[in-house]
């Protein structure tokens, strides 16, 4: 544990050398107008746990817990793709930002409940097969940095489901592991609030799930207590998609026992070169992450087998990610390829070449969510730091590097080792 807790501290001491490269977006949320000829746009509904009480302008919601549920409807606009990387997401650099190398923000409006259902029935009963798509993020991720990714996410994947995403009070802050994973079971309720009003619209045909790292557990929390109230899971949920899950196996093994797979496919994406989901096993006790299991191995195979849970390998595939926690979402043209089996209505394995098929064949090169240097930190567990995260350090460096101290001399207890 001694050498656990030196690793984090020579992580701690190059996060401060990139930490002064850049600063995370702020305001980005403020309305721009118009659409520029020439460019995209997502339109996204959006379901919070997150507090507005404090949010500057162009924010909308805080890193804060709220009390409850929060509605807004969001118009992104993305630049022409012959002017940007698949898979990335272009921070405005300017203000006002420029449309044609930007992403830009169209509207943003807060919704109360009402306005929120009228606007998701009408635009649901235009997409085909009146299909859903819900995102579910990550440790460490602002509200602003939700939204702009799961734009690129739709855009890039080429899904026409409705977007619609549930963000929970993450502060976006490096040292905030804790009351992030904290905050994602505070928001269990509401996120199985929201796919229980999903699944019971009766202009709603599918519903998709995708979640990503510590996303994916509140994703299965949500999904275990609907199906021990309804007995079962609801029809409509045909796609359940986690990757990185930052979650226990043997918990996994129990949540998916009670949920059960007899409608949802549930697909997971697993890496055994993920080096923060091997940070996070050593902080929760040495016990194995779901993330980053061996699918080929004994009793993983047997279990999820035996579950009907499918598992895709990304171990090995190339990532400007170093620590190989952001390849899923670094990897445009893996989105893209999952939007249009879903799209197709196909399971990722479905006998044929399924999706695992394909990934040794794709060169990854471009960024994921928050921009060129920003995948690594959508949620990987604290041992990441980004080129973003200046703030971060600057209000907590002298706390880290004390505690470190701490850690260190006392075989790591600051960190939950013994």
């Amino acid at each position: 544990m001694v050498a656990f807790s030196r690793r984090i501290a020579a992580f701690a001491v190059a996060g401060v050398l990139l930490a002064s490269c850049a600063e995370r977006p702020h305001g980005v949320l403020t309305p721009t107008g118009a659409q520029a000829p020439g460019t995209s746009r997502v339109d996204m509904l959006i379901a919070t746990t997150r507090d507005s009480v404090g949010a500057q302008p162009g924010e909308l919601f805080t890193g804060e817990r709220g009390d409850g549920l929060a509605f807004a409807d969001i118009a992104i606009s993305l630049p022409p793709d012959s002017t940007r990387k698949i898979g990335d997401v272009q921070w405005p650099e300017s203000n006002p930002p420029d449309p044609m190398r930007d992403f830009v923000t169209l509207h943003a409006d807060r919704l109360d409940r009402a306005a929120a259902v009228a606007r998701f029935d009408a635009r649901v009963a235009k997409a085909p097969h009146r299909q859903v798509l819900v995102f579910v993020h990550g440790f460490n991720t602002r509200f602003e940095e939700a939204v702009y990714r799961f734009a690129q996410i739709v855009h890039d994947s080429g899904t026409t489901a409705l977007p619609v995403l549930f963000t929970w009070p993450s502060r976006g802050k490096l040292l905030a592991y804790g009351y992030d994973h904290e905050s994602a079971s505070y928001s269990r309720d509401e996120l199985e609030e929201v796919l229980q009003n999903l699944a019971r619209d009766k202009s709603v045909g599918e519903i998709s799930i995708l979640a990503h790292s510590m996303g994916n557990w509140v994703t299965i929390e949500a999904l275990r207590q609907m199906a021990i109230r309804n007995h079962g899971l609801p029809a409509k949920i045909t796609s359940v998609m986690l990757a990185a899950p930052d979650v226990d196996f043997d918990v996994f093994q129990r949540q998916i026992a009670q949920i059960g797979s007899a409608s949802a496919r549930f697909t997971i994406f697993v890496s055994r070169d993920d080096q923060a989901l091997a940070a996070s096993r050593r902080v929760w006790g040495d016990k194995p992450r779901l993330g980053a299991i061996d699918p080929e191995t004994a009793p993983y195979k047997q279990d999820l087998h035996a579950d009907r849970v499918l598992v895709e390998d990304l171990t090995g595939v190339s990532s400007d990610d170093p620590l190989n926690h952001g390849t899923f979402a670094q990897a445009p043209e893996v989105v893209r390829l999952i939007g249009r089996r879903l799209a197709g209505g196909q399971a990722l394995t479905d006998g044929g070449s399924g999706v695992g098929d394909k990934f040794g064949q794709i060169a990854v090169g471009a960024a994921g969510a928050v921009g060129s240097a920003a995948g690594v930190a959508i949620s990987a567990p604290f041992a990441v730091i980004d080129p973003r995260t200046r703030e971060n350090l600057g209000e907590n460096f002298e706390h880290v590097g004390s505690n470190l101290g701490d850690a260190v001399g006392a075989g790591g207890a600051v960190f939950g080792g013994r």
